[in-house]
């Protein structure tokens, strides 16, 4: 949501720190319509929510708040645009890396063969050349035989048997095993907001459309500065479900979201988790097997690529030109891939150990939150109780609709003429 400009110019003109009222008077905007545009102000741009002992509230804005909301929405741009290249690039990339090392593996091994025979005929003299012990002979028949392809697929055939009965999830093939052991199978929390977002929903409808901030917390990633009395924290839910905060007598706030109360038919209460989970980290989706065949294929490569180096010392590449001089002008390049083929997998390991830490211990915070709430003391309770005093269910039933879309007007009030009747008479009689 884009904040109004007329609302930004009135937070600027009134020295950043308004009230509903004050925007509405500054720039004419309807009362309800700044308040909602305030809260939405104040959450994107990092405002503060602020409560007068009398119940009124103020928000107070950064003086940069400008600044932060164009880099925010620049970000968003970027990020969209780079999501629709994104899918059409992620499959090419991801069977790239598998591709690359067999092709690495192969031209490293050919290169091997063609510096190896170079040598042999070199030493044994120029009668000995034509003896025929060079070329392909020299490759294992790992790479010549007449089921290379199952590399790409290990166990094929026991798997797809395997998965057509059970119903079990596809086993990567080589290509996205390779994959999976270099850089992982992406966010295992992809749909976290997501998650929050329905569990927080559900939260708020299973208590009646009224809530403490107490009870939305366990479902929130909250900096230590916001454990205590600090519940700008609400700002995001108050503008995802249009919510408003209410004040008791007390000076407790509660919130309020009487679109959450209307529903198209009576809700059971749905059944929540205590508090928002995060799962954890995996290194990779791949079988053990495919991980040590992607591991074992990396350090065969990496030797490979040593060994071609120590031959290319002496300068047979040049003299024999063609594939052996392509080679040695890519070598660096080989060996750079050979070296960052074992190393990024190993990086990414001691990367996700420190990743799952932190996830942790917001998953801690969170169940510590939870228990908070479960074990609230008569100030929570009385919070609580006084939110429901705002909690109630609307349900627009076939019984008391004024009006559809779905047949003409006309129709619908000679269907209603009776309803209509029954309630001039009881006007009449009152």
């Amino acid at each position: 949501m884009t904040p109004d400009s007329g609302l930004m110019k009135a937070v600027e003109t009134l020295d950043y720190r308004v009230t509903a009222g004050d925007v509405a008077s500054q720039s004419g905007l309807d009362v309800k319509l700044a308040e909602q545009g305030l809260l939405a102000l104040a959450s994107e741009a990092g405002g503060h929510m602020q409560v007068a002992e009398s119940g009124e509230i103020a928000y107070l804005f950064p003086k940069n708040f400008r600044a932060v909301l164009q880099n925010k929405y620049f970000r968003l741009r970027v990020q969209a645009w780079w999501t629709k290249v994104w899918r059409v690039l992620f499959y090419l990339i991801r069977m790239s890396f598998g591709i690359a090392l067999v092709a690495s593996i192969l031209l490293i091994t050919i290169a091997i063969v063609l510096a190896l025979t170079a040598l042999k005929s070199a030493q044994d003299g120029d009668n000995d050349r034509g003896d025929g012990d060079g070329g392909m002979m020299f490759l294992p028949h790992f790479w010549i035989g007449p089921e290379w392809y199952l590399i790409f697929q290990p166990d094929y055939y026991d798997n797809r048997r395997r998965h057509a009965m059970s119903g079990e999830p596809r086993k990567l093939n080589f290509l996205e095993a390779v994959f999976s052991f270099l850089f992982g199978d992406g966010n295992p929390n992809a749909e976290l907001d997501e998650r929050r977002w329905r569990a927080i929903a559900t939260v708020i409808r299973n208590s009646g459309g009224a809530v403490a901030a107490e009870q939305v917390a366990p479902y929130l990633d909250l900096p230590s500065r916001h454990l205590d009395d600090d519940e700008d924290y609400m700002l995001p839910v108050l503008i995802r479900f249009n919510g408003q905060p209410e004040v008791s007598p007390d000076g407790q706030i509660v919130y309020h979201f009487p679109e959450l109360q209307v529903t198209a038919a009576r809700q059971k209460s749905s059944p929540i988790a205590a508090y928002l989970k995060e799962s954890l980290w995996k290194f990779s989706q791949a079988t053990s097997g495919q991980i040590m065949l992607a591991a074992g294929l990396g350090g065969f490569n990496l030797i490979g690529a040593l060994v071609l180096g120590s031959l290319l010392r002496n300068g047979i590449a040049g003299e024999l030109g063609g594939l052996l001089a392509f080679v040695g002008g890519i070598y660096g390049l080989l060996l750079a891939y050979g070296i960052g083929f074992l190393a990024v997998p190993l990086v990414r390991y001691w990367w996700i150990q420190q990743r799952n830490r932190k996830l942790e211990l917001r998953n801690e915070q969170r169940q510590n939150l939870a228990s908070r709430l479960n074990q609230g003391g008569a100030a929570l309770q009385q919070k609580i109780a006084y939110a429901q005093q705002f909690a109630a269910e609307t349900i627009v039933s076939q019984d008391n609709l004024a009006y559809s879309t779905e047949t003409d007007l006309t129709e619908q009030e000679l269907a209603n003429s009776d309803k209509i009747d029954a309630e001039w008479r009881k006007r009449l009689e009152g």
